[in-house]
């Protein structure tokens, strides 16, 4: 059975622009990679927790930031894997330097027997929608484009 996720996309306005708040996943497996590596903070839905409340715990966990306001629901999509996220957005603001992940742990190197933490994520900022495009999961763009339609905010260029 295919894993469910749910997440949120912070976003601002600068001008008549939209921006987005992306994150990068951390340990060695994602150091090198960039486009497409990208994604909207989410998590994996519990059986114990609603999917909102699922988007703004991983959110908090993973940006160490509490997410507030009006949620603005984007809808869900299916990524490669066969994982489906359904995400909300909401207006925020925030120095993505700043942002603190949890962490997890891990075999490294592999077959070495010793264990390692990284941060979950290791790094976030914000994109434009164009950027973000680039950068994000091919899959998750569908949820950048809802955004925009919903914010009657047209892409630059």
């Amino acid at each position: 059975m295919a894993k469910a996720s749910a997440g949120l996309v912070m976003y601002r306005v600068r001008g008549a622009h939209l921006e987005v708040l992306l994150v990068h996943p951390g340990g060695p497996l994602w150091a090198k990679k960039d486009l497409g590596a990208w994604s909207i903070p989410k998590g994996e839905v519990s059986l114990e927790d609603d999917e909102l409340s699922t988007a703004k715990r991983e959110f908090e966990e993973e940006t160490g930031l509490c997410p507030q306001g009006e949620f603005l629901p984007l809808g869900k999509i299916t990524q490669k894997s066969g994982k489906t996220v359904r995400a909300w957005a909401f207006a925020g603001d925030c120095d993505p330097a700043a942002l603190r992940s949890n962490t997890f742990s891990m075999e490294w190197p592999p077959h070495s027997g010793k264990k390692q933490e990284f941060p979950e994520i290791d790094r976030a900022a914000f994109f434009s929608l164009a950027e973000a495009k680039e950068k994000i999961n091919p899959a998750q763009i569908g949820l950048l484009e809802e955004l925009a339609r919903r914010l009657s905010i047209r892409p630059r260029g």
